[in-house]
């Protein structure tokens, strides 16, 4: 097939075709995960001794985390959490390879969560899903890096579109979140994957959206006013939910026992299911009945029901409920399930525009809380996500709300702007940045990403040590092409350098060969590289200094080789011609 292929259709053909079927695979993907988690549920829901006490129900997600938990370990034995973030150092980092496994482990894992109960997402996880699909397939047809990166935001794309039954919105995703440029080559298969996922999702579920709207409030300019006040407080929730998220999810990976972040994650989870019902699983039933203007339906099952009888003690019901999500959606994935914060992003966006809208009402005004929370939601997704136009369309898909294309920008580019004042980088790109492993749409700073150290090391030049003399350093410098020689002492840490052009004036004097030493002629280097350091921390400290070269040395500070600047040009050229070319 594959030589079929070589023999008879350009690559280009290739790239189209297969985009066709990353998006039909994907969104058969998304369809099997959705059904898996509404078969889990309606299951579990459907046991005599759960509808004979419904406090059973709490258990559920502890025993969820422990069964996604085990089958990670023992099944998988490979980290499939943080779906998104493991895309972004794929094409960053490993040549846009994602393993094979990647294809159906992320479903079955977040299927048992989220199904249990989980409060976190499933479109991670299928993205991932989708991304894994396009890289394999583009592994197997033996295309190039550049074309596997382009199957993986096909992948992606197609994982949105599928789930979502929204196309833009997927094409969206791929371009602002895994920050793959938009090319003419690339802008066609991207959206025939997005759109053949949409519309094998029409096929499997209909044509209507996720979220219908029961009732259409149209956008009038008085309104703009208390969408800026939205706008600002989506951008401060977005940075309250992106920190908090990131912090609790670092003290959980302190706990070493697998068994104690389970049993953690899971009384956590299930204290705050039980105090707050709408912490159960994914939260779509809310954001629905959020939008329908059913407030007080989140309320059901819960001990405090009976005291929130009141429009205020609501308010404080559900800010609580926004405050609280980040700690159950870090218990969940935390204690071992497998999730993404797509939709605790929704969720707690649906709440927080329910919220101001309730507040501004309060005050006075007579706004539509339906409208608000489901501008929240965008908001909220393009302030945690770094993604203004995803979540413009996203949200316009989702509930055909077309008609509040004003608002949905003016929340979301405001949230995004607010957010950037505090975090220059998302959720799922902030751990790469900090390592310096993230690649972004600055075309400088992604070629110095993808180069490595490994790929401008020099290691051919001839090592001194400190006590040679001036008489044996001219022999090495007869068989050496290079005018610059480091200096080791005899456990290989460097010591200094010595350039030929310091000892011309005297190498040709042999009465001066016993007479100096190589540690006397030697100089301090301008810096040293540590081996571990990033291209772009690299080319910061040539620019501090002024050097040509400069040697590099490990955590032992043992010499390793030497760093050009010319070297780094010239391998800067090669792959900026690579990633540049449509």
């Amino acid at each position: 097939m594959i030589r079929w292929r070589e023999q008879h259709l350009s690559e280009r053909q290739t790239v189209l075709l297969l985009s066709l079927l990353v998006g039909a695979l994907t969104a058969c993907a998304s369809w099997l995960l959705k059904t898996l988690i509404d078969l889990i549920r309606e299951f579990l829901f459907s046991l005599s001794f759960v509808q004979n006490g419904q406090l059973w129900y709490l258990l559920f997600p502890m025993a969820g985390i422990a069964l996604s938990a085990l089958f990670v370990k023992y099944v998988v034995r490979d980290d499939i959490s943080h779906g998104i973030t493991k895309i972004l150092y794929a094409i960053s980092q490993r040549k846009s390879i994602i393993k094979l496994h990647n294809t159906w482990s992320s479903i079955v894992g977040s299927a048992v969560t989220i199904g249990f109960g989980g409060s976190v997402g499933a479109e991670a996880p299928i993205v991932l899903t989708g991304a894994a699909i396009g890289s394999n397939l583009a592994k197997m047809f033996r295309l190039n890096q550049r074309t596997m990166m382009l199957m993986i935001g096909c992948g992606a794309a197609g994982a949105i579109g599928g789930i979502f039954k929204a196309p833009i919105a997927g094409l969206m995703f791929t371009l602002e979140v895994l920050m793959i440029d938009l090319t003419m080559a690339s802008v066609s298969p991207l959206l025939i994957s997005s759109v053949t996922a949409t519309a094998l999702a029409y096929l499997f579920s209909g044509s209507a959206p996720m979220f219908p709207l029961s009732q259409v409030d149209y956008f009038t300019l008085e309104r703009i006013p208390f969408y800026l006040v939205l706008g600002v407080a989506c951008g401060l929730v977005s940075l309250y939910f992106t920190r908090g998220m990131d912090f609790l999810e670092t003290q959980m990976k302190r706990i070493s026992s697998m068994t104690l972040r389970i049993v953690l994650g899971g009384m956590v989870l299930a204290v705050l299911i039980w105090l707050f019902p709408p912490l159960y699983g994914e939260g779509y039933e809310s954001i629905t009945e959020l939008i329908n203007g059913d407030a007080q339906k989140t309320l059901l099952g819960s001990p405090l029901m009976s005291i929130c009888n009141t429009e205020w003690l609501l308010v404080m019901y559900l800010s609580m409920v926004v405050m609280l999500k980040i700690f159950a959606s870090v218990a969940t994935n935390g204690g071992g399930g497998v999730g993404g914060i797509f939709a605790p992003s929704l969720f707690v966006g649906a709440l927080s525009g329910y919220v101001v809208a309730m507040l501004l009402n309060a005050a006075g005004c007579q706004l539509p809380l339906a409208n608000f929370a489901l501008v929240g939601m965008a908001g909220l997704m393009s302030g945690v996500m770094h993604a203004p136009l995803t979540g413009i369309f996203l949200i316009a898909e989702l509930t055909g709300g077309y008609h509040l294309f004003m608002p949905l920008m003016i929340v979301s580019v405001l949230s995004y702007i607010v957010i950037m004042v505090f975090e220059p980088h998302s959720l799922y790109a902030k751990r790469l940045a900090k390592k310096g492993e993230l690649i972004t749409h600055n075309k400088d700073r992604s070629v110095l990403t993808l180069l490595k150290m490994d790929s401008v090391l020099e290691t051919d030049l001839k090592v001194l040590l400190p006590d040679m003399t001036l008489g044996e350093l001219v022999k090495v410098i007869a068989e050496s092409h290079r005018n610059l020689f480091p200096v080791v002492d005899t456990d290989g840490r460097l010591l200094g350098v010595l350039l030929l052009d310091e000892v011309r004036n005297i190498m040709f004097q042999p009465r001066l060969y016993k007479r100096f030493t190589v540690g006397q002629l030697m100089n301090s280097p301008a810096a040293v590289l540590q081996h571990d350091m990033t291209m772009e921390q690299v080319m910061k400290v040539f620019e501090d200094t002024g050097a040509w070269n400069l040697p590099v040395v490990d955590k032992q500070q043992k010499y390793i080789g030497f760093v050009s600047k010319s070297k780094i040009f010239n391998s800067y050229r090669r792959v900026l011609v690579h990633f540049s070319e449509e």
